[in-house]
């Protein structure tokens, strides 16, 4: 595995031939590539937790307490999320796209970054977070209208400022969240949740399978920004590997699959792929 850095003058050009080998590629990108757009993420450099882990589904659906501060913390997360836009990574692999280079794009990202910046086959493994879902009746509905009634319900919380953190969560702690008002479904009055894939929730079946065809029929993969710590997305490494698949990835720091590549590149994502795509 050559792992050059971005100051390898060979860097560029090993990537460069590596897309021009594979016309389908497969490219599965993660929170590296939303961080330029002001979206924090929750590893380090070497993969471990910056933060607490994020809320389970069991603990969401579960615990009404842990509902409240998940939902207070949104209120005051969401426009940071709401206002961030594409950014150099997104950009790059739209263009990519465009150029019939990517023949399926699968994000573990839950930001809709790829769909603004123009990609159009693109796969949002884990959901979309300007999305809500309704458990009980299953209507969805857009998180911008959740926010204008969370806001209504919630005036003297919504006044207060924190620090935003990872997918439109925010650092509200010490806090006594008992008197926070969560609405319910205006449908059928069932529990209201983002729809993303929470941990220890799992990833639709028809998204997976979905994902694998597509892998399948692809001649290469590209990781882009992420460290694959997490199984939902390291599978599909995995099965790329084992199919014989050549993998590249570009990557800041250590993940879960760098045995498994046949080319890295510690080097920044967004600048990285922007420089790649100027050559297509």
């Amino acid at each position: 595995m050559l792992v050059p850095t971005a100051s390898d003058p060979e860097a560029s050009e090993a990537l460069a031939e590596f897309v021009r080998r594979h016309a389908r590629l497969f490219v599965l990108t993660g929170a590296g590539c939303s961080t330029d757009s002001g979206i924090p993420d929750y590893r380090d450099i070497n993969g471990e937790w910056k933060r607490n882990p994020p809320v389970t589904y069991q603990a969401f659906t579960g615990d009404d307490a842990t509902r409240r501060r998940y939902w207070a913390r949104s209120l005051l997360g969401w426009p940071m999320m709401s206002g961030a836009r594409p950014g150099a990574a997104h950009r790059a692999l739209a263009q990519f796209e465009a150029a019939g280079r990517v023949a399926q794009l699968l994000t573990q990202n839950v930001d809709g970054l790829h769909d603004r910046a123009g990609s159009r086959r693109c796969i949002d493994l884990h959901g979309r977070i300007d999305t809500v879902r309704c458990l009980g009746c299953e209507r969805r509905s857009p998180r911008a209208e959740l926010q204008l009634e969370l806001r209504r319900r919630n005036p003297q919380w919504a006044a207060l400022e924190a620090q935003p953190a990872p997918d439109g969560d925010a650092d509200l702690d010490g806090m006594d969240f008992s008197g926070f008002d969560v609405p319910s479904c205006p449908a059928c009055g069932g529990m209201l949740k983002p729809d993303v894939v929470f941990f220890g929730e799992n990833v639709p079946r028809e998204r997976v399978d979905a994902a694998f065809a597509a892998l399948d029929a692809a001649d290469a993969v590209l990781v882009a920004g992420s460290s694959l710590m997490v199984y939902s997305g390291f599978r599909f490494v995995q099965a790329a590997a084992a199919a014989g698949k050549p993998i590249a990835a570009v990557n800041m720091g250590r993940t879960r699959a760098d045995e498994l590549f046949t080319l890295k590149l510690a080097a920044p994502v967004g600048d990285t792929l922007t420089a790649l795509a100027a050559r297509f």
